[in-house]
């Protein structure tokens, strides 16, 4: 999630500045939370079809009545574009993919919860409007210039500048959906092992939470559609980082990363100014081409910031991205995965054994090969259903030690059982759904919306 732009904050005149914000981010371990968000398509129950952002059953009538439950709007120029409550927040994806947004967490039963009362709040709205929602990576059913826009004005920048550095891009805004959590960090180092882990891993994910095999009504190929899609989006500001591995990883090494990735705007005055293309490290200097003289404010980085899209993503806090959207289960088994491996020292420890001596390559290699093989990906000799195995072990034994029970007794480990259900079958949850499509649904997309919406 995007939160509404700011142009305000300190003035920022020395890269120290924009280390410093990053390093501010360091928590005490008492201090860390789980914050979880998840992406799902709206679709109208009397066609399927992607809704506009008007009408009487459209994006913007689904945030208004919402509002019911103590949601806040917030506001894009005149338009509604999502809605805010505490330190959680909805917002609208480019086309009109719902996005929650959660708040910063102490356990994962706390996450479970948020995420089941919103997906009520959202199936009594949805209802009244005759809606649906879906979860899937990528959309199963519709063409690209089937979906409607949403009126947020910074999309408008990057619809532009998009198809100048790839041919997904597009596809990626409109077509896509994704569930992420977002983690902390204790310091500096802390912060490095996590990144490297998590993007080491990142392929491991992406197989387990395959969840995009259609296209356009048809099997496409992959297993997880909207991964490839990323490979073709824009190379300035997605993919693996592998500098992450090396030895002067740190916060300054990731801004020197930011300084040179191509801006998309600035936020002056209640304005976007389009500055697709140019260099942040010019407007540190006061020469940004598309706003002469001006220098940045810490508010301007927060946005630069959001518009970095690799695998792992670091602001005050580190983003895990690489996983499809899919059913309410796997929404709570993503962050119980990474809050067991990240959260817990010995898991960390071993975590960090598990893949101290992959090399970029190798993660890279890994990460291009999964989204059509999944599963059966091979790697060191080894099929990636037993890595992910490996992986789980350590996720669920840093969750057992965690020891946070719910009101049942039950500890975090039963957010887990999906993923070992998954890995244990060693085929992928897209796999199954074009098993269905070939035998059940008889060649026909349209029972996926039915048997899978929320």
């Amino acid at each position: 999630m995007s939160a509404p732009s700011q142009s305000g904050g300190a003035p920022v005149t020395d890269r120290r500045q924009l280390v410093e914000y990053l390093a501010s981010g360091s928590k005490p371990r008492a201090q860390w939370r789980i914050g979880t968000e998840h992406e799902k398509f709206v679709f109208r129950r009397r066609d399927l079809s992607r809704p506009s952002y008007d009408g009487a059953d459209g994006i913007r009538a689904l945030l208004e009545r919402l509002q019911r439950f103590g949601w806040q709007p917030v506001m894009d120029g005149d338009n509604l574009i999502g809605l805010s409550e505490g330190q959680g927040a909805i917002s609208l994806e480019p086309g009109g993919q719902f996005e929650l947004s959660g708040a910063p967490l102490t356990t994962l039963h706390e996450t479970c919860g948020e995420l089941h009362r919103h997906l009520r709040q959202v199936r009594e709205v949805a209802d009244e409007l005759d809606l649906g929602m879906l979860g899937m990576g990528f959309d199963p059913k519709w063409r690209r210039e089937d979906v409607p826009w949403m009126p947020k004005r910074r999309y408008a920048i990057m619809r532009r500048y998009m198809p100048k550095k790839g041919t997904l891009g597009l596809d990626m805004m409109l077509r896509t959906c994704t569930v992420q959590v977002n983690l902390d960090f204790a310091d500096e180092a802390d912060m490095v092992t996590k990144f490297r882990v998590g993007l080491a891993l990142q392929p491991l994910a992406v197989a387990l939470f395959a969840n995009s095999p259609f296209t356009e009504g048809k099997p496409n190929g992959f297993v997880s559609y909207r991964s490839h899609v990323w490979s073709d989006t824009d190379p300035d500001r997605s993919g693996m980082l592998p500098f992450v591995f090396d030895p002067g990883m740190g916060f300054e090494r990731y801004v020197d990363y930011l300084l040179d990735m191509p801006m998309y705007f600035v936020y002056r005055d209640g304005q976007y100014i389009d500055v697709a293309g140019q260099s942040f490290r010019d407007f540190l200097k006061g020469k940004l081409p598309g706003l002469p003289g001006a220098l940045p404010t810490l508010g301007d980085w927060s946005d630069h910031l959001t518009t970095a899209f690799p695998e792992v993503r670091l602001k005050k806090f580190l983003e895990m991205r690489g996983a499809d959207g899919g059913p309410w289960r796997r929404l709570c088994a993503l962050p119980a995965l990474w809050t067991g491996l990240l959260y817990e020292q010995t898991a960390l420890d071993a975590a960090a054994a598990l893949i101290k001596d992959w090399t970029p390559a190798e993660i890279e290699t890994l990460h291009a090969a999964v989204p059509r093989q999944g599963l059966a990906t091979p790697f060191r000799g080894r099929k990636l259903k037993d890595w992910t195995l490996d992986m789980l072990g350590i996720a669920r034994d840093g969750l057992k030690r965690r020891a946070e029970l719910d009101t049942t007794k039950d500890d975090e480990r039963i957010y887990l059982e999906p993923l070992f259900e998954i890995a244990e079958r060693g085929r992928t949850p897209a796999e199954l759904l074009v098993d269905d499509f070939n035998t059940r649904w008889g060649g026909r997309i349209e029972p996926l919306y039915s048997e899978h919406a929320y």
